[in-house]
């Protein structure tokens, strides 16, 4: 009987024992908790689908979002024949407590022409919302006379400063838009590209990053008859971001921002596909309705549809070949990489998926390898497969 005791007191020490090892070794939620507050951040790539130009939804645009933001928005279409006619896009992404959001507005353009018969014509049309008639604004101009006070509620500025790299990004990225105007016979074209990235104070606690990036496109058009010549104007603002934040906390608003903004991926088959409508439209061989745009191009069609099967099966694990497009940067892209520069400088880190640029204002990345998730953090000694209890986790490598 002693004996029976003896045996039972060493089985129940060694199960407490084992059990106590194995809470030692457990991570808890609280602890896991506090840790991705204060050591890391965990970030996700959500996709952003066109649900209107094709026979079934097609994916357009990726980004990087912090694990467990809401995200809402799309693709946005004016249809052909309208003002404006063209497509857009508008994001918006909100932290779980509300206390941060990231806001990617859609384009606002804008015409006006020095010719009083033409701009009286211009001011009497029906213009959608994010189009108006008024004469061309730089970046600054815009900001402070129509984006603070009428999408910002006219907060209180802080500071504004030029944004020399976002401002270069957009020159580069008017050469094809110069080309297409000459070869319709405009004479002569000027491009003024500028870009700002400002810091307000929202109130009540908050504040906000916001970059703006203005195009004019000026275009001369000669007079045949008196020898004289009158001068359009188009200016957009196509680069519109609010980032929102509580009061002291840039340092880390900064580096949220510069991962999403530097992980921007359009996909060229939608991209191209699109622009190919858009082309046709505007050499008159296919003035359509918005309602027949739905066979715009077989080949992107087909990947659309792949995408959605493979998406319903495990959107994490779709086929590298169908994401090869997010492992690279079109000149698009490399606008909003650009003009998040002025807060935050990005570096590239590889893994087994590809190359992605990441915000400088993190110490270490580490990422799953398959080009959805991936971890910032500044401490060297966290290990995101020993927390997570998930092998699949690898350190990226920065590289040139």
């Amino acid at each position: 009987m002693k004996s029976l005791l003896k045996i039972l007191a060493i089985a129940t020490a060694t199960l407490f024992s084992t059990l106590y090892c194995f809470a030692q070794n457990t991570p808890n939620t609280a602890t896991m908790k506090k840790q991705e507050n204060q050591d890391y951040t965990e970030f996700e790539r959500t996709r952003i689908q066109d649900n209107i130009g094709f026979s079934r939804p097609v994916e357009a645009f990726s980004l990087l979002v912090p694990k467990g933001w809401s995200v809402d928005g799309g693709i946005m279409w004016n249809q052909p024949g309208t003002v404006c006619a063209g497509n857009n896009l508008g994001i918006k992404a909100v932290s779980p407590d509300n206390k941060y959001s990231f806001e990617l507005l859609p384009n606002f353009m804008w015409s006006y022409s020095s010719d009083p018969q033409m701009a009286q014509i211009q001011q009497q049309q029906q213009y959608p919302k994010y189009c108006a008639f008024g004469q061309p604004l730089n970046a600054e101009a815009f900001f402070k006379q129509v984006f603070v006070p009428y999408e910002l509620g006219n907060p209180r500025i802080i500071s504004v400063k030029e944004n020399l790299s976002g401002t270069q990004a957009l020159e580069e990225n008017t050469a094809k838009t110069r080309q297409e105007l000459m070869k319709y016979g405009a004479s002569q074209v000027n491009f003024y590209p500028s870009g700002i990235t400002a810091e307000v104070d929202l109130g009540k606690g908050q504040e906000a990053i916001v970059m703006v990036g203005v195009v004019i496109i000026e275009t001369v058009i000669p007079n045949p008859y008196n020898g004289t010549y009158s001068k359009s104007y188009t200016s957009t603002a196509s680069e519109r971001v609010v980032f929102s934040y509580p009061s002291g906390e840039k340092d880390k608003a900064s580096n949220i921002l510069a991962v999403m903004m530097g992980s921007f991926r359009t996909n060229t088959y939608w991209k191209q596909s699109v622009d190919d409508f858009w082309l046709s439209v505007r050499t008159q061989s296919n003035r359509v309705h918005i309602g027949n745009i739905k066979l715009i191009d077989e080949r992107t069609r087909q990947i659309g549809n792949q995408a959605i099967q493979k998406g319903q099966q495990n959107a994490a694990t779709m086929d590298s070949n169908m994401r090869s497009w997010e492992a690279s940067q079109q000149s698009q892209d490399r606008i909003h990489t650009n003009f998040v520069k002025a807060i935050r400088e990005v570096e590239n880190y590889r893994d087994e998926s590809g190359t992605f640029e990441l915000s400088s204002g993190y110490n270490h990345a580490w990422s799953r390898g398959d080009g959805t998730n991936f971890l910032m953090t500044d401490s060297p000694n966290f290990d995101p497969a020993a927390v997570f209890l998930d092998t699949n986790w690898k350190e990226m490598k920065r590289v040139d």
